[in-house]
């Protein structure tokens, strides 16, 4: 009796230890959640103030806008018979344009989509909108579905090489149906990493809305990029939210949004830039599109940079070398859209967009 007392008391004890554990493990996940949810009002205080910078930084040459549009209904659709389960998504984007144009005439438009699976477009392209400014370029840069610091909802409506691509040429159509003096037959498209993915699965889709398009450093596949990026970053994809599978899972999916297995849908110009040092979007990924063009004979142009400083972002830097390379990137830009205002050099390029090396 004494022994199966102790027994008993033992067995209870180890089940209050039981409900315990999972009581804590419930709670830890509850404040990771929370966590979560405070990240994402972080990301929109981050967002509030760094649209406040984009005034400071660039209103001498640029009037600046931010304008509410929409793009394709959501991917993902839980619920397809809930009331506007179906609706369209709607997004900011930002307008840059140049202080003296003359709205009599028509200018050129590039639709420059940011970087990032969940990112934006912020101050870090401060000199490059400035040296696009001078040029005389239009510029519509989409916070296409997915993007930060517009809260939770919208980070989860992420659709990485599905329908951001319709919201990025709906930038495009918006410019075009709003701003009379944008020229619908001179628009290029102008991405770096994940831009540069948009800026070439777009050309993709719509060959005959755009005269040309620079993909620096793109994500270029996929299935590459999830094996050696390892199964933290595969999480983005395989979210429920997002795709809901992983590589392994539904290899054809992941092939559907990588630019490699593409390639024969190329139409219009482009240039391509890699980095043999880059440690984000390795140089041998993006091989393999340039070797896919190859392959399916498109006409296209590249370059392949060996060992250059800043890696990933060789040529989005504010260095001497990175303006050099922007340089020649306009230059090939400027044959296909004409901007009113080509340089002739590095030097007028740094006088332009960079007052204090006047």
């Amino acid at each position: 009796m004494k022994y199966l007392l102790l027994f008993f008391l033992a067995l209870s004890s180890l089940l209050l230890s039981a409900q315990n554990e999972i009581s804590i493990e419930e709670r830890l996940k509850k404040l990771e959640e929370q966590l979560g949810d405070y990240k994402h009002i972080f990301d929109k205080l981050e967002k509030q103030i760094d649209d406040l910078l984009w005034f400071q930084r660039v209103d001498d040459i640029a009037t600046i806008d931010k304008v509410f549009i929409y793009g394709p209904p959501p991917a993902n659709v839980k619920n397809p018979d809930a009331v506007g389960a179906n609706n369209p998504v709607k997004f900011w984007s930002y307008v840059f344009i140049p202080k003296n144009i003359d709205v009599s005439k028509k200018y050129p438009l590039i639709v420059f989509p940011h970087g990032g699976v969940h990112s934006n477009f912020s101050t870090y392209y401060t000199h490059i909108i400035r040296e696009l400014m001078v040029q005389g370029y239009i510029v519509v840069a989409p916070e296409y579905r997915g993007s930060s610091g517009y809260g939770k909802i919208f980070y989860e409506l992420v659709d990485y090489g599905g329908r951001e691509i319709g919201d990025t040429d709906a930038s495009r159509e918006y410019m075009i149906e709003n701003y009379p003096f944008v020229d619908s037959k001179r628009v290029g498209l102008f991405g770096w990493s994940h831009g540069g993915l948009i800026t070439l699965l777009c050309l993709f889709e719509y060959p005959k809305e755009y005269k040309v398009g620079f993909a620096g450093v793109p994500v270029s596949d996929l299935i590459m990029r999830i094996g050696y990026r390892g199964s933290d970053y595969e999480k983005y994809f395989s979210a429920d939210y997002h795709i809901g599978q992983t590589v392994l899972e539904n290899t054809d999916e992941y092939k559907r949004r990588s630019p490699a297995f593409q390639a024969h849908k190329l139409e219009t110009p482009v240039l391509i830039h890699t980095n043999t040092n880059d440690d984000d979007v390795f140089a041998i990924e993006v091989m393999n599109l340039i070797n896919a063009l190859k392959a399916e004979k498109k006409k296209f142009e590249y370059d392949v940079y060996e060992e250059l400083q800043g890696g990933h972002s060789f040529d989005r830097l504010d260095t001497k070398l990175a303006r050099e390379i922007r340089f020649k990137t306009y230059k090939f830009l400027a044959e296909y859209l004409n901007p009113p205002v080509k340089f002739k050099n590095v030097s007028e390029l740094e006088k332009a967009a960079y007052p204090g090396l006047n």
